[in-house]
């Protein structure tokens, strides 16, 4: 093995992954450069700012496109080594955010190749593991540790599966379809019209998975693992897909293909299409935009509806593509244009704007089965055929030439053709695989219709036997006679049509044609014997430029060694239409005693020797018997000719019945089928939405929170339980306007604050009482949708009673506390934790000289006073007794002190007191309440000292 490290690296750091796996490692360990060789037991690890692909087995190196924003380079490199390692590549995600990676994985599955991803678990950023983990692409999930050891026994059985020649003996093969069988027995699906190579290989990487060495082993696993048979379906479908896979395919979808629709409807009308294996719904939505686009750009004002129909085995990609959510990384298939235009963006990633998603019906859906959708104007079924053996093939493309208009485009995959049925459709583009539906004059071959199996079963082909039965023995002579006349007594014959291609042979032609060697060709210029193939295309030619009878004489031709002379009748058909435009070749032997060798004209032949008399009684004879012969032929002749116009008659008339009964059948089982799948994904949408709306219902009633819908008209349209404890509503007020329902509001301007929110856009929030003293903050918003559109408002009731009494109660309290405040005979300040006055009553302002108004906000150091000890020395703003409690935590008592104010004479001494206040939660004072009272009878103060 070789190891090649991917990371999402700074663009502006240089990386030092090297040095340190290098210190854990035997290993070589070196930096990517560019077309640098792979080689085995080696460590390769991505240098910063670049993408890495691998070509042959050697690494190059691309500059980032953009500098900053979204990368994807684990996403570019799976997907290179995908297509250059095939079935070898092992892809390997471990820790990290985002979603890169996953879209890679998918193409190493669709080629066989392993995927082992870390247990989110343990993972320290579990994004890229989970989101490879939803995609369903995870081989093998398991811690970091384990993970060595699972990859080391997955290679063990490397070699087994990834022989290049698969050769399934007797007993593998009956092992094979037994697995089959349990398929078909769980999931109800067959695959036995599957390559069995394929199918063979999926099976080989299960089997490899799980160490098990046998098919037969793999066969008793399943039956005793029934999850087992879920997983291997899940492998058997893996939905390799993504936006506009191929995109020149795409491009001329869309500018070739697309307007040739267009161009036949003058007037608009509905665009119907069909995409088969639609997987998680890439492809189908990539369809609707194309279809957008060439409308757009074509017929703009033509009113075009688009009904898309995707349908898939797997009904967890159908779930999956119904929601139209996809990652960030999808970037990387879609341009920024596209992106602005069909997507919206959120933190998980983008979605599918509605425009397009209500252009899409999806569906489970079995091709095989199931009735098809018709009267289609695009079917799309890219990559599903080179599942298909070709069998299968071959009755899927009559039955897609059923499902399309006339003139209707067939989309297949880069590696698909209709090369088995080219007489079905034309090619518009051979590169891009898209084909035109050709529409025949005739039904040339009853193809197999899906639904017809089930009449099988209710026993119609044996009331079909018992009618047959009982028609009169004289029915049954006629046509049996009419068979053996066609049969040994006309020419044989040849319907074509004007390319040469067979339609029909009657009678034996094998003197005239044979099968050319090679691959099968059933062409009548390829299939000519020798000398008949120059006179074909001289009498062809003739016919369709001449539209008339062309005749040729004495063609000689090789027919196994010798010569046979034929008289050739080519005639284009016009009656009846349903073979009109077809091409009849009639061959007619003639006796070579007819012709010279010279120059092959006829000439009588040579009379016999021999009484001539009794020649003459003998030709006479025979004249008379000629007659006879001749009268009585003419009458059976006549007798059979009007039996046979009858029997014409009544064969035509019974084969238009029944082609109007089997195309009135089909019709009614395609529109059934078309019917059942609206319905199935309208009940899903109905089972989404009554989700949804309990969701929203609980969460909306949990919330506590009265809550009213009103649209534009101010009619009401839904609310909360909560509501009618505000409002007096009950069920049947919804659609009444909200001015004619009763309230215990003291709110006469609601309706007029909700139509000037309307006209504004900007919410109205305010406090309403009731009538019963409770309060309400009452806001008003407009109502928007998925779109941007206003349609109606929101209007919350928020119950702010408690709010409102706590207010009130804290109102009161602070007017208690200013009038005890003020009403003490004390002096009082209170400061904050930083030292601040917040508070000051008439006392402190009378000993400090200061308003209170002045004081507010202010230090100790900020006012006009300066404070002394008793022995007269000043004392420090920092040992003012209010801030020594601040920064102790601790009572001060008594504290004498003298303050002097620097405009006055005298000095006042007051007593002290300094009472800190703490909190619950807080282990510091958050304020300290100071208290002085002036000390009456002062000692003496130099006021010169001071």
């Amino acid at each position: 093995m070789a190891f090649v490290i991917v990371q999402h690296l700074d663009p502006t750091h240089k990386g030092i992954m090297v040095e340190l796996l290098q210190r854990v490692t035997d290993l070589p360990v070196v930096q990517v450069t560019d077309r640098l060789k792979v080689e085995p037991e080696h460590v390769y690890v991505i240098p910063s700012n670049k993408d890495m692909a691998i070509l042959h087995g050697i690494l190059y190196l691309f500059d980032m496109v953009q500098p900053r924003g979204l990368r994807l380079p684990i996403d570019f490199f799976f997907r290179s080594m995908a297509k250059d390692m095939q079935q070898h590549a092992i892809a390997v995600i471990l820790s990290g955010m985002g979603s890169d990676g996953t879209l890679g994985l998918r193409d190493i599955k669709e080629k066989g190749g392993g995927v082992f991803v870390q247990e989110p678990a343990s993972a320290k950023y579990d994004g890229m593991p989970r989101s490879a983990i939803d995609a369903g692409l995870a081989d093998i999930i398991a811690p970091v540790e384990e993970l060595p050891a699972r990859i080391m026994a997955y290679l063990k059985h490397l070699p087994l599966i990834t022989s290049s020649a698969i050769s399934l003996e007797d007993k593998a093969l009956s092992a094979l379809e037994k697995v089959i069988i349990i398929l078909r027995a769980h999931t109800g699906h067959d695959f036995s019209l599957y390559k069995k190579k394929t199918v063979y290989r999926r099976i080989e990487r299960r089997m490899g998975i799980h160490k098990i060495e046998k098919i037969s082993d793999y066969v008793r696993f399943l039956q005793e693992n029934p999850h087992e048979t879920k997983l291997l379906f899940d492998e058997l479908l893996i939905g390799v897909t993504s936006f506009f896979r191929d995109p020149l395919a795409w491009e001329v979808l869309k500018t070739k293909a697309i307007p040739s629709l267009l161009a036949i409807r003058p007037q608009g009308g509905t665009l119907r299409a069909w995409l088969t294996g639609c997987s998680t719904g890439e492809e189908a939505y990539s369809l609707a935009i194309i279809f957008k686009e060439a409308i757009e750009a074509i017929k703009p004002t033509v009113n075009f509806r688009i009904q898309i129909f995707a349908t898939d085995l797997d009904k967890d990609a159908i779930e999956r593509a119904r929601l139209g959510t996809y990652l960030p990384n999808i970037t990387a298939d879609i341009s920024p244009q596209r992106l602005k235009r069909f997507f919206e963006h959120d933190d998980h990633g983008y979605r599918i704007s509605r425009e397009i998603r209500e252009t899409i019906v999806f569906a489970p859906h079995n091709v095989i089965m199931d009735p098809p959708f018709t009267k289609l104007d695009i079917l799309v079924c890219r990559n599903l055929f080179i599942y298909m053996e070709q069998e299968l093939q071959k009755k899927l493309l009559p039955l897609f030439h059923y499902s399309l208009n006339s003139g209707g485009i067939l989309f297949l995959g880069s590696a698909e053709t209709v090369s088995s049925c080219s007489y079905l459709f034309e090619p518009v583009d051979s590169k891009a695989r898209i084909f035109r539906q050709i529409q025949q004059s005739v039904r040339l071959d009853q193809f197999d219709f899906p639904a017809s199996f089930s009449l099988q079963k209710l026993g119609v082909s044996a009331l079909v036997d018992s009618v047959e039965r009982s028609r009169t023995l004289e029915i049954n002579l006629q046509s049996m006679t009419d068979q053996l006349l066609l049969k040994n007594y006309t020419p044989p014959a040849v319907l074509t049509n004007k390319k040469g291609d067979i339609v029909y042979i009657h009678g034996r032609t094998g003197k005239y044609l044979e099968p050319a060697a090679g691959k099968a060709n059933w062409n009548i210029f390829a299939m000519a014997r020798e000398g008949l193939r120059y006179e074909l295309n001289i009498l062809f030619g003739n016919t369709i430029r001449q539209k008339a009878v062309a005749l040729k004489n004495g063609v000689i031709i090789g027919s196994n060694g010798e010569k046979q002379i034929v008289d050739l009748r080519v005639e284009q058909l016009y009656q009846p239409d349903s073979l009109s435009g077809l091409i009849l070749t009639v061959f007619l032997d003639v006796k070579k005693s007819t012709y010279t060798h010279s120059s092959g004209k006829r000439k009588p032949a040579d009379s016999p020797a021999g009484n001539i008399a009794s020649m003459e009684l003998e030709l006479k004879q025979a004249r008379d018997e000629l007659f006879s012969i001749r009268e009585e032929m003419q009458t059976s002749q006549e007798e059979l000719k009007s039996s046979n116009e009858e029997m014409q008659s009544a064969n035509e008339e019974m084969q238009s019945t029944n082609e109007e009964l089997t195309t009135s059948k089909e019709e009614m089982q395609s529109l059934n089928e078309e019917l059942q799948t609206v319905n199935q994904e309208l009940q899903s949408k109905v089972s989404d939405l009554s989700q949804a709306n309990n969701d929203m219902k609980n969460l909306l009633n949990s919330t506590d929170i009265a809550t009213l819908f009103l649209d534009d008209s101010l009619n009401i349209r839904r609310f909360t339980t909560r509501t009618v404890t505000i409002i007096k509503l009950i069920a049947t007020d919804i659609g009444r306007p909200i001015t004619d329902i009763a309230t215990d509001l003291r709110y006469p301007d609601l309706a007029d604050d909700a139509r000037q929110v309307l006209d504004s856009l900007a919410f109205s929030e305010k406090n309403v009482s009731t009538h019963n003293g409770n309060w309400f903050s009452v806001k008003i918003m407009p109502y928007r949708t998925q779109e941007n559109k206003i349609d109606g408002l929101v209007i919350t009731f928020s119950d702010i009673t408690a709010l409102k009494r706590s207010q009130h109660s804290l109102l009161e309290s602070e007017e208690n506390f200013r009038f005890l405040f003020e009403s003490i005979p004390q002096g009082g300040l209170l400061f904050n934790a930083e030292g601040q006055i917040i508070k000051a009553n008439r006392e402190a302002q009378e000993i400090f000289g200061l308003l209170i108004e002045d004081s507010v906000g202010k230090k100790m150091s900020d006012l006009r006073c300066i404070f002394v000890r008793e022995d007269g020395s000043a004392l420090p703003f920092a040992e003012f007794p209010a801030l020594i409690s601040l920064r102790s935590g601790h009572r001060v008592n008594d504290a004498v002190l003298g303050i002097v104010q620097l405009s006055g004479k005298k000095c006042r001494w007051i007593r002290v007191n300094a009472l800190p206040q703490f909190r619950k939660d807080m282990a510091n004072p958050y304020q300290v309440f100071t208290s002085f009272v002036e000390i009456p009878g002062a000692p003496h103060t130099d006021m010169q000292k001071i």
